[in-house]
């Protein structure tokens, strides 16, 4: 017995289910004979050693030995228990469930039950704000906003884009009409933790987010007005029937033509994404509001040759762009950068040169080893020995995650030829940070040493003040990132946040007991305990450190222009233009900063 789910229910499910349509949903698989190939769902390769036998309903990889039925797979593939993986497979086949004679229905199945559950009431929402955006007058704002953005009605339908009223009671009162309890809506995620019954997403264009399967399980939200104190975007955190770790947005609809095409393009968010769909490349697909996942990569590593990235070219996505690179290479993927010219997105791209010129630019993307070597080459003089050897050092991080010793082998040659080395002093310099095992970080600044004592510096009191209101940090995490603090213990504290933020588990206890500095633990509880964060100096503080940060993104962006345009060297009326776009968008910096 399985969750004491009949005998004769698991016999149906494995002899109704084809399991080679069933793993062909997770990994590309060809017909040798009477038997299937490909790579393995289950861990990296690109030699295909994952092998399928339909008349056995079996499988077995002869790389990593995992093995097992269909049902096993489900287990393995979707995280699910194995009374729930019979579950989903029934549901799949259309079979109905028996229990052997006298039990209850099992825990795992009252699991499953609820996400039905929530899945069917995060679908009713999604078609209802639906109707909003595209048939009532309430939605006419947002309706226009994402028109004017170039997204085609076809395209709004396709994606199911919706609008959510400004009315923040409205929602509770709408579901509680169609029979939702209000305990079930209070654990939903559609609505304020402390304040049940105001809705989380208010006066905000609306992004369905589905699951492969094509079922709404969680959301995104984009204002639509220009209040500076509200967050951009605010998202679903962690659902029982949505993790966004291992979700991509816009799945489901790529999927084919990601097999298809044999690549994928990453991009930042909702827009970028919707563009390059709308513009025929319908294999692009977005990370949700966090940082690239193993089990993201996982989604789209069987299917694929190549990853290109499409992230923005300010600091944060060029990070972004460089973690990326390092888990795909680690993955045993091959990554290339997509770089949009004349244009911050691809929506503008699309609106303004068409849709030939974004697949261009999809066409045209770089190998990563370039884009990082170009990119070293701005960061420091590599006319100088010195920035020749910190250049490299950055470089070594990148030879270090490739997979294969001819990769490597090439990289370093890559290396050489760029800034002019000596093949024998980078080898030699190579092999002797593999020998000391030093795993060296894109540039670490000198806050990366803790300091011998904890001083109140602005940037740790604006940290100390979000553990003051954690209710808040939901709504800015979007906004504010580690990397953004110079302050070695306010960067440690807020990954702190943000680690406990994603285990469902934010609260001042949790973030103590994380902080493996005592001193630190102290500091805090301290400082927490002396009340001296009321909730108008918490939220007063929250919003100088956003403001703060906005200033030091402008003023870093603004410095690497002008040192653009100290290095640049006009020779051809396209130089010219060139310099003249630089000095363009150093006016437009200095204009925000003024603002700012």
């Amino acid at each position: 017995m399985a969750g004491f789910i009949s005998q004769e229910t698991i016999d149906l499910v494995l002899n109704n289910t084809d399991i080679v349509s069933l793993i062909g949903e997770y990994t590309k698989l060809e017909p040798r004979g009477s038997d299937y190939w490909g790579c393995c769902p289950f861990h990296s390769e690109k030699t295909a050693s994952f092998h399928v036998e339909p008349d056995k309903r079996f499988y077995y990889c002869f790389g990593c030995r995992a093995a097992g039925n269909s049902i096993k797979f489900i287990m393995e593939q979707e995280k699910l228990s194995y009374a729930e993986s019979i579950e989903f497979l029934a549901k799949k086949a259309g079979i109905p469930i028996k229990y052997e004679e006298g039990y209850e229905r099992p825990v795992e199945d009252k699991k499953t039950k609820l996400i039905d559950e929530y899945i069917s009431l995060y679908e009713r929402t999604a078609s209802m704000f639906h109707y909003m955006l595209t048939e009532t007058s309430q939605g006419a704002a947002a309706l226009e906003y994402i028109t004017k953005r170039g997204i085609s009605m076809e395209t709004i339908k396709k994606f199911k884009l919706g609008y959510s009223p400004a009315d923040r009671r409205w929602l509770k009162k709408f579901l509680l009409k169609k029979n939702f309890s209000e305990r079930f809506l209070d654990e939903s995620g559609l609505f304020s933790r402390k304040y049940p019954e105001i809705a989380f997403f208010s006066n905000r264009l609306m992004f369905p987010i589905f699951n492969r399967r094509g079922q709404v399980v969680a959301f995104g939200g984009r204002k639509l007005t220009s209040n500076p104190d509200s967050p951009k975007y605010i998202n679903s955190g962690d659902l029982i029937q949505y993790k966004k770790g291992e979700t991509l947005y816009a799945f489901h609809f790529a999927k084919k033509a990601i097999k298809e095409a044999k690549r994928v393009v990453l991009c930042e968010g909702y827009m970028d994404c919707i563009a390059y769909h709308q513009c025929g490349i319908t294999y692009a697909v977005a990370p949700l509001g966090t940082a690239l996942t193993d089990e993201q990569i996982k989604m789209v590593r069987p299917f694929v040759n190549e990853v290109l990235l499409s992230f923005d070219s300010d600091e944060a996505g060029q990070n972004a762009t460089i973690r990326a690179i390092l888990m795909l290479r680690q993955n045993n993927v091959t990554a290339r950068i997509i770089r949009l010219k004349g244009a911050k997105d691809p929506a503008e791209v699309m609106i303004n040169f068409g849709p030939e010129t974004l697949t261009n630019f999809v066409n045209g993307a770089i190998l990563d080893s370039d884009f990082l070597l170009s990119r070293l080459g701005t960061l420091y003089p590599v006319d100088t020995p010195e920035g020749k050897t910190k250049a490299s050092l950055e470089f070594f991080t990148y030879i270090d995650s490739l997979q294969s010793y001819t990769q490597k082998e090439s990289s370093l040659e890559q290396l050489c030829q760029a800034f002019n080395l000596k093949p024998e002093a980078v080898r030699r310099d190579f092999q002797n940070r593999e020998k000391a095992h030093e795993r060296l970080k894109y540039r670490q600044p000198a806050s990366d040493v803790a300091p011998k004592r904890i001083e109140a510096t602005a940037e740790l009191r604006s940290v100390l003040a979000i553990i003051a209101d954690l209710d808040k940090y939901e709504t800015i995490r979007s906004e504010i990132f580690p990397d953004d603090f110079d302050d070695f213990y306010a960067k440690t504290l807020l990954s702190i946040i943000e680690e406990c933020y994603k285990k469902n588990s934010l609260n001042l206890p949790e973030i103590l007991g994380h902080c493996e500095d005592e001193n630190l633990a102290n500091y805090i509880a301290s400082s927490i305990a002396s009340n001296e964060y009321s909730r108008d100096v918490a939220e007063s503080a929250i919003h100088d450190s956003l403001r703060m940060i906005q200033r030091k993104r402008l003023s870093r962006q603004r410095d690497k222009i002008i040192e653009r345009i100290r290095d640049f060297d006009r020779v051809t009326e396209d130089d010219n233009e060139q310099y003249k776009a630089l000095l363009k968008q150093k006016l437009d910096l200095d204009s925000q900063l003024a603002k700012k």
